[in-house]
């Protein structure tokens, strides 16, 4: 029965990956087995090294794939460098905090060793978000490829498409409906807070209100709890403080589980729009079952059906766009 369950679940997660790939045709499994037999290989080999020496980099590394995929699709726009004439996603203000860039760089790098000009970085940055998980123990699911890299990158598009951390339900649904994805994969691709850590400015409106004329402060979101609220205060000092870093999920942040959904549940959620996923009896319910933690394998197996999807999200592929040489600048 040991051996059935895990063949029944990649059984399940193909299937997922051949429906969510019906309009992108021409991504598959095995893309590279000709050209780069070795690309996921390689790309694994590197992620082992780069989380052992820095396991607080998986956050980050998955937060750059969904800010890639939910701006122009998953097409490595947001490690365009910006250039005198454009200013681009990686310098919006939503993607001011990100990091991993350099992790990036030097996987494509080892690949570009091995396969010049074959292997694109969207694949590369879908892969690696793919190893984060993993290596964090999570679960692993399937990722096609032939992905191709977009030629354009916006701060604009950036600012206007990405989910804010303080949006309701209603305004998330919507963003995320844009880009074909439910209401199930908000509230479980959400979970990916499970892993990293984020800079006071991202949620210390929750905290302090500039009040009376004495400039006094005091508890704006009464969605957070107040013990919870006055340990963020410890270290977030004020609305401008960018010096400290926030656990999202408080006692795991390097390791992929279901906790988040417990402090969520406990309304100990970092951000508004963790908070938010109470207000919706969909997501409230999702978040209140995961939550016991009983049913992490569902979490799991869930996590891996959304990331396929999104992964898939407004792809280039054939001859369109490019295979950049490197990451940060157009070939």
């Amino acid at each position: 029965m040991a051996t059935i369950r895990p063949l029944l679940l990649t059984l399940a997660l193909l299937a997922v990956l051949a429906a969510s790939s019906a309009a992108v045709a021409q991504l598959e499994i095995g893309f590279y087995s000709k050209t780069c037999p070795n690309a996921e290989e390689i790309v694994r080999e590197e992620m082992v090294k780069i989380i052992a020496a820095a396991p607080s980099l998986a956050g980050p590394l998955l937060r750059l794939h969904f800010h890639d995929c939910f701006v122009r699709g998953c097409d490595a726009s947001v490690l365009l460098d910006s250039t005198t004439h454009n200013v681009a996603e990686k310098d919006a203000k939503p993607n001011k905090s990100l990091r991993g860039f350099g992790s990036v760089e030097h996987v494509k790098a080892k690949l570009e060793a091995a396969c010049p000009g074959i292997v694109s970085c969207a694949d590369v940055l879908t892969l690696m978000s793919r190893d984060a998980v993993v290596l964090s123990k999570g679960p692993t699911w399937p990722v096609a490829l032939g992905r191709r890299d977009g030629r354009a990158s916006s701060a604009t598009e950036a600012s206007h498409e990405l989910p804010p951390a303080s949006g309701d339900v209603p305004l998330l649904a919507r963003i995320f409906a844009s880009k074909g994805l439910d209401l199930k994969d908000l509230v479980v691709l959400s979970g990916a807070h499970t892993l990293g850590t984020a800079h006071c400015p991202s949620y210390a409106d929750r905290l302090y209100n500039a009040t009376g004329e004495d400039g006094a402060y005091g508890l704006v979101d009464q969605s957070l709890d107040s013990e919870y609220a006055d340990k963020l205060r410890l270290k977030c000092k004020s609305l401008d403080d960018r010096s400290m870093l926030s656990e999202m999920d408080p006692g795991s942040y390097k390791t992929f589980d279901s906790s988040y959904y417990g402090h969520v549940a406990k309304r100990r959620g970092l951000f508004r729009s963790d908070a938010a996923l109470l207000t919706d009896a969909t997501t409230r319910d999702y978040v209140q079952r995961v939550a016991t933690g009983k049913f992490d394998a569902e979490f799991f197996t869930d996590f891996s059906e959304s990331m396929i999807k999104m992964g898939n999200v407004g792809v280039l592929t054939g001859a369109e766009g490019e295979i950049r040489k490197k990451c940060y600048v157009l070939n």
